[in-house]
């Protein structure tokens, strides 16, 4: 066991060592918390001789959950039946498992967003709702927050006020019913359909209590309501529940994400025993002295010091420029003398940035200065048209519920089965209760139908039908290379002699590579396997960290990663911290949690940058710097002045920064017009007001009053901007 222990701290061996019961581990950046959480395990394991399968490890992402496996393997020698995964993964097996006992279908599908708003669209015709008036990814959002929330449809219907909501409710409904015609679930679901099965059927969650009386969580700052009931009813016996977090580090507030379960874990669970981790192995001392003066300025947090043995570091260093072209050119300058001076590789390098819009500005620019680079979170591999098609006919021969699948294939490539003929099959499986495809075999009832028509769908449905009797007869690798040829796919794409056609050729043929991969790799390879590893997949998961190119992504998409040198652009009032999270403190303090972590990222080198002017929404604004500018120890910062002529000191002298309102923000629909509350009783048409965007501008027009009154301002830049009265901020005169 010395050689399992050698590795740690004092605080990390009391953390691995500690007895029984709940434990809170607050983890800080770069301190080491996977070596925790996976040395614990094999410490379980080998010294207390707790079984493999009796231990449980959930984190979030595919990629840390195979470094964990891979560690504990290391440490151990054998971990046969330990469940380590993501919690999608894992409850997505124990759905699988428990299937039949529970009435559902062994091999149900998992819809990604892409299938989910497909389904909603769907819906929105049905119901004729129409989608320019409601956004489906918006229908599709408020679904989500529903079911991590645990709100059911019904509820949800009840508590609407506005007619959004009304609609929204009417569409969450009709999903639901949908998706279990279907016979699929999405992502939510794999984590709220398990707690429905643990309420109906307490002796199977009995028997899980049971099995996994060591429970342990990765990044327990990132769990939702969902999650976090889950996690409560498996630990519930036993009480051995662990979890590695750092409420510093809490980031999806906007996706469900709660921090108060890692705020009041010791509430929840008496006699928690708590161990910080501190010591910091990653970064300078510059950059965490960075790091922990910005942060310490949250309320909700439970508080830590980073420290670290090694080198102070160089300064932080502040540019600024005049616009995004400006912003983008002196990153190219500043990567291009890294790697002279200190004979670095593009892949030390990564940007963050807050939005993923203004990866443009700076692609382009290191496209003219000959870099490589790679974008985290771009179109991701298996959301490419080509590959899901191809999927598309895997869903369908896996589970011939799947109408969403169906409908994007049945046609492609052209086969002459159009939109009416589709209409028609779907009006005889609705009048004789049938599902979709299983009406496709009824052709010859469907007068309506051609006759070429009908011998296109006879032909499909054919197809369709062998494929699925060969599931258990040939292996996927086999199963997937044949129907590809037969389905039309391969030729249809060799026929395109265009350089996009060629290119989308080839990622089939990678695809055809992943099956095989997935076959040689896999101990009891399956089509529904392929498939739910292939819905589970994240960003991070596909990025290839030894490319030699420099890492694009969006600071959400850069937690659990590090860098020897970071930029972060963007760093403006409005931009980071966004303007929609002006609307509470804790909004703002979740943007500053998110500045903490892009600046923990780093190893060596930060560079921050803003711009005094940058277009958005195809007009030009003034720009104000962030305010966790200021917020960083002024030690350890230096600032660059542009090499413009314009510089901040032609920026209106009436700027101010804007505040913080407590209260919610209904802007009308255009995305910059979310401002502040005001006295609108004061404006007037023809007043001249200053806005901390804008500047200087001209009310043009005033209609309603109160409440309901709006301004609109033409701006001394040329823009035109409409703004709720009562929550516009200017300067009067």
């Amino acid at each position: 066991m010395e050689d399992i222990f050698k590795s740690l701290n004092p605080e990390q061996l009391k953390a691995v060592t500690a007895p029984d019961g709940p434990i809170l581990v607050l983890a800080g950046a770069g301190s080491g918390k996977t070596r925790v959480l996976t040395t614990r395990i094999a410490h379980l394991i080998k010294q207390r001789e707790v079984p493999p399968w009796q231990i449980l490890s959930m984190t979030f992402t595919n990629k840390a959950a195979g470094e964990m496996r891979g560690r504990v393997a290391k440490l151990t020698g054998e971990n046969k039946g330990l469940w380590v995964g993501t919690f999608h993964s894992i409850f997505a097996k124990l759905l699988r498992m428990e299937a039949q006992q529970v009435g559902l279908y062994v091999n149900f599908g998992i819809y990604d967003s892409d299938d989910q708003v497909r389904l909603i669209k769907s819906i929105m015709e049905t119901l004729r709702v129409p989608v320019t008036q409601y956004a489906p990814k918006s229908i599709a959002s408020v679904i989500s927050k529903c079911k991590n929330g645990l709100i059911p449809p019904n509820q949800f219907m009840k508590s609407a006020s506005t007619p959004f909501e009304e609609i929204a409710g009417k569409i969450y409904s009709a999903y639901e019913n949908q998706l279990r015609l279907n016979q699929v679930f999405d992502f939510d679901d794999l984590i709220t359909v398990p707690i429905q099965i643990f309420e109906k059927y307490p002796e199977i969650l009995a028997k899980y209590q049971e099995r996994f009386q060591y429970v342990h969580v990765d990044e327990y700052q990132d769990t939702n309501i969902a999650q976090y009931t889950l996690v409560r009813m498996l630990a519930e016996v036993h009480q051995n529940l662990y979890v590695v977090g750092d409420d510093d580090q809490s980031i999806y507030g906007w996706r469900g994400a709660d921090i108060r379960n890692i705020l009041d874990f010791e509430k929840d669970f008496p006699n928690t025993q708590i161990f910080r981790l501190e010591q910091n192995y990653r970064s300078t001392k510059t950059i965490l002295k960075a790091a922990s003066s910005v942060v310490v300025h949250n309320s909700g947090r439970k508080g830590k010091t980073l420290w670290t043995d090694g080198a102070d570091g160089e300064k932080i260093e502040l540019i600024e420029t005049m616009d995004e072209r400006e912003e983008a050119s002196r990153i190219v300058e500043k990567t291009r003398d890294e790697v002279f001076k200190h004979k670095r590789t593009f892949k030390d390098f990564a940007i963050l940035y807050r939005t993923s819009a203004q990866s443009r500005a700076i692609e382009d620019a290191l496209r003219r200065g000959g870099m490589s680079y790679v974008i985290v979170g771009g179109v991701r591999f298996y959301e490419r048209k080509e590959i899901k098609d191809a999927l598309a006919y895997l869903k369908l021969i896996a589970n011939p519920m799947d109408t969403v699948s169906l409908k994007r294939i049945i046609n492609f490539p052209a086969r002459g089965i159009g939109d009416v003929s589709l209409t028609h099959v779907q009006n005889y499986a609705a009048e004789q209760g049938k599902s979709i495809f299983d009406s496709l075999a009824d052709v010859k009832q469907i007068p309506e139908l051609t006759e070429r028509a009908g011998t296109a769908i006879h032909t499909f449905n054919k197809m369709i039908v062998k494929y699925q009797q060969l599931i258990d007869e040939i292996s996927p690798n086999e199963l997937v290379h044949t129907l590809m040829d037969e389905c039309g796919l391969l030729h249809n794409l060799k026929e395109d002699s265009t350089s996009e056609g060629q290119s989308r050729l080839e990622n089939i043929r990678e695809f055809l590579s992943a099956i095989k991969e997935y076959v040689e790799e896999s101990d009891s390879p399956t089509l529904a396997g392929f498939l739910e590893g292939v819905a589970l997949v994240s960003d991070v998961d596909t990025w290839n960290d030894k490319t030699n190119a420099i890492t694009l992504m969006t600071l959400h998409s850069a937690k659990g990663l590090e860098f020897p040198v970071i930029f972060i652009p963007g760093m403006e009032e409005n931009l980071f911290p966004i303007s929609r999270a002006l609307e509470s403190p804790e909004q703002i303090e979740e943007e500053r949690r998110l500045f903490y972590v892009g600046l923990t990222r780093a190893e060596q080198k930060v560079y921050l940058l803003y711009t005094n002017r940058r277009n958005t929404y195809g007009s030009e604004s003034y720009r104000l710097p962030s305010r966790f500018i200021d917020e960083i120890d002024s030690s350890v910062i230096e600032r660059k002045k542009s090499r413009s002529t314009t510089t901040s000191s032609s920026l209106p002298s009436s700027f101010t920064r804007p505040r913080i309102s407590s209260q919610k923000i209904y802007a009308d629909a255009h995305p910059d017009y979310e401002a502040f509350s005001q006295e609108s009783t004061l404006l007037r048409k023809g007043l001249m007001v200053t806005h901390a965007l804008f500047g200087r501008g001209q009310i043009t027009s005033v209609e309603g009053s109160g409440k309901k009154m709006k301004v609109t301002v033409q701006f001394q830049n040329g823009s035109v901007k409409k703004f709720i009265a009562q929550y516009a901020q200017f300067d009067i005169g």
